[in-house]
């Protein structure tokens, strides 16, 4: 037997097996006695059953809030989603009919402004081309501003997709999963849109 191959054929210690504690205020590594041992000890255990427990309770109250809903509450959700989008991916530039960079108020001063209204064409709700941000004063005050929403909207995007905006006439509903997705995506997308700009500031 060649020197130091005795050594080599001695068996190595197995490796301890390691995980964090599932309770976030502590997070410390331990040895799992099986794949559903979550705590590091009793008092976390105690901790992250509670934690489970409300974290069950939050999500039947919702499902139970969730099947109160009617359309009209997911359209509100989803437009209310999809308007935040359109004022954040619009912000910094100035009102898309008049021009003016209002100061910034309490409550906002600049709305998501629709050039074919919601009323009129409620399949274009949702549609981008189809919408600008616009200051309170023209979206509110002067009935949306039409006419100057409209060449604000040909400077931006040309006219060749506001008159497919103008031509699109065609029938549109709406499902509660489609409202529900719309509304998740364009959450996600706004949150997107305000951290890029805030890196923006900071460059």
């Amino acid at each position: 037997m060649r020197p130091g191959e005795f050594k080599r054929m001695l068996p190595t210690e197995p490796k301890v097996r390691t995980r964090k504690c599932a309770v976030k205020s502590c997070r410390k590594p331990f040895p799992p006695r099986s794949m559903s041992h979550k705590a590091c000890s009793p008092e976390c255990a105690a901790e992250y059953a509670k934690l489970e427990r409300e974290k069950k309770d939050r999500q039947e109250r919702q499902k139970g809030l969730q099947e109160l809903k009617t359309k009209r509450d997911y359209i509100k959700e989803a437009q209310r989603a999809w308007n935040s989008y359109v004022r954040a991916r619009d912000a910094g530039k100035p009102c898309c009919s008049c021009g003016a960079m209002p100061g910034q108020v309490f409550g906002g001063s600049m709305d998501c402004s629709h050039y074919r209204s919601i009323g009129a064409a409620p399949h274009l709700r949702f549609h981008l081309h189809n919408a600008a941000a616009a200051c309170v004063k023209c979206n509110r005050w002067l009935g949306g501003n039409v006419v100057s929403l409209r060449a604000g909207l040909v400077e931006r995007i040309g006219e060749e997709k506001i008159l497919a905006i103008e031509a699109n006439n065609s029938i549109r509903k709406f499902s509660d999963e489609y409202l529900i997705r719309l509304k998740n995506i364009f959450t996600k997308k706004t949150r997107r849109e305000l951290k890029n700009a805030d890196k923006r500031k900071t460059c």
